[in-house]
């Protein structure tokens, strides 16, 4: 079943019917398989990462992979096997992993909820509702979440959204500060928050706004136009914040604008779609899987851009040719210690998809692995996860 690379907020609505068909018994437990990635190697200062699966609206299959470094092995579906007494696992869509302290969070978006685990041993720590929610970001001991607010719909009267600012030792929602409609991506620098508006419940009427938040009062100062149906943010080595617009895949294309924080307002825009961004020093990787409704495909590009010099150097970071065996792009990471950039590969969205290392100088794949459905999103890690120990047998 092959499906466009459209918005996921507008595939989940369109595939909810065919994904009931798929979901598994509740009191099943698949268990964890590995398979080798690279080579084995001493480990450094980051010694694996983690990597979360959307899986499809509907099918409550959101599972959580890892890959360790030194032994080169990529663990697919760890959280199942480590928590066999959590009902429905990790839940409905998974939309955002970071790590915090010495504590993983999984944004489960349709499922509504952050799930908290230890990140030495990947087991559930606790968890905490917010409606909707989409991505998470830390500061002093406090979590900020953006959410949608209300349900997973397209209506053009969906109503604000919000960002929950998360007690990180109780995970108690401890105050809520409007913010645009439909807020995606947040990005802190220093005292403020930036909140990236995408009203794509409101299709056609997108917002374009970012959100600047105080920190210090949790208050809303301004909004700033920037373009509509905004995703992304990046935070470069200079300070400024590049912002990444969606489109409304018609007459209005994907495209990268600068934000300089200090003036507040856009000071350069770059003729290059985005769906996902990583920076390695001053060179930001961006990958786009732009699809038309006017011409029913997606343009696929691999760009890398110079943030100091604020221009494109590169249309190709694939250098092998391997990038006609990608079929969909939809996550990215870059280890600079480890000089290695990951893509992965939705496919087509309902089947496993492929996780893909690249050389981070050379551009020439390295290994490749089968992941779980839709993956997504990594996090990084500098604590060693430890072997899942064997059951103890009952007397």
């Amino acid at each position: 079943m092959k499906t466009s690379s459209i918005t996921r907020l507008l595939l989940w609505v369109s595939i909810f019917a065919f994904s009931l068909s798929s979901c598994r018994k509740e009191d099943e437990i698949i268990p964890s398989t590995e398979e080798q990635g690279g080579k084995p190697e001493p480990a450094g200062p980051i010694k694996g990462f983690f990597l979360l699966n959307e899986a499809n609206m509907g099918s409550n299959k959101a599972t959580l992979d890892y890959y360790d470094y030194t032994t080169a092995f990529y663990t697919r579906n760890i959280y199942t096997e480590r928590n066999p007494n959590v009902v429905k696992e990790l839940g409905d869509v998974g939309n955002d992993l970071q790590i915090h302290g010495s504590r993983l969070y999984a944004v489960i978006n349709v499922s509504g909820l952050i799930e908290v685990m230890d990140v030495r041993t990947a087991k559930h720590i606790g968890k905490l509702s917010i409606p909707n929610c989409r991505y998470i970001a830390f500061k002093d001991g406090f979590a900020y979440v953006s959410s949608y607010a209300g349900p997973v719909k397209i209506d053009p009267n969906a109503r604000l959204g919000y960002v929950a600012k998360v007690d990180t030792a109780t995970l108690k929602v401890v105050a809520e500060c409007p913010v645009g409609y439909q807020p995606e991506e947040l990005l802190i620098q220093g005292d403020k928050l930036y909140v990236a508006n995408s009203g794509g419940y409101r299709a056609p009427n997108y917002d374009k706004t970012i959100s600047i938040i105080d920190l210090k009062t949790f208050t809303e100062e301004k909004q700033v136009d920037v373009a509509i149906n905004l995703h992304r943010l990046q935070l470069d080595n200079y300070g400024k914040i590049w912002a990444s617009s969606r489109g409304d895949y018609k007459g209005v294309p994907s495209r990268l604008f600068v934000f300089d924080p200090k003036t507040e307002r856009v000071t350069k825009t770059l003729e290059v779609a985005c769906s996902n961004m990583a920076l390695s020093g001053d060179s930001l990787f961006v990958y786009s899987s732009e699809w038309s409704y006017l011409t029913g495909k997606n343009t696929i590009s691999y760009t890398v851009i110079d943030t100091k010099k604020q221009e494109v150097i590169d249309r190709n970071f694939i250098k092998d040719g391997t990038d006609k065996e990608i079929q969909l792009p939809y996550g990215l990471a870059i280890n600079s210690e480890q000089g290695e950039l990951y893509l992965t590969d939705a496919q087509d969205y309902v089947h496993p998809g492929q996780l893909h290392c690249y050389d981070l100088k050379t551009g020439r794949r390295k290994w490749s692995v089968q992941t779980g459905d839709i993956p997504a999103h990594f996090a990084f890690t500098r604590y060693e996860l430890q072997p899942l120990k064997p059951a103890t047998p009952q007397q």
